[in-house]
């Protein structure tokens, strides 16, 4: 790891993981033919933050990989409100850590060993 501080996975979540699933729930949801008003009305975010999400400006660093994405769409489907938001951000944030996407940012990051398995062992 060489120095780096070790973050830790949730540390990652919302630092890298979390805006980037912010960001694909955006788009798909401009997709599906909503308003960045309205995108910004059900996830619980400013306008302002919506249009950052669509021009690159924020969470552009991190890729998603195609089974979040799969996921990403459904859920766009179903968020009508913050609330549906929150639930279905807490679903995908499972689903980004069951298929490592948050280990492969992790990784990416240096802060972990290469493989690293530690969120998978219980007890």
């Amino acid at each position: 790891m060489g120095g780096r501080v070790m973050l830790q996975p949730q540390e990652v979540e919302v630092f890298y993981v979390l805006p980037a699933i912010r960001r694909a729930l955006a788009k798909a949801m401009i997709v599906q033919g909503l308003s960045q008003r309205e995108v910004a009305k059900r996830l619980g975010l400013t306008e302002g933050a919506v249009s950052q999400y669509m021009h690159g400006k924020r969470a552009k660093s991190f890729p998603l990989g195609a089974g979040i994405r799969n996921a990403v769409r459904d859920s766009a489907a179903r968020i009508t409100d913050p609330l549906t938001s929150v639930r279905e951000t807490q679903h995908l944030l499972k689903v980004a850590m069951q298929d490592k996407t948050t280990c492969k940012m992790h990784e990416l990051l240096g802060a972990v060993p290469k493989n690293c398995s530690i969120c998978f062992h219980h007890g």
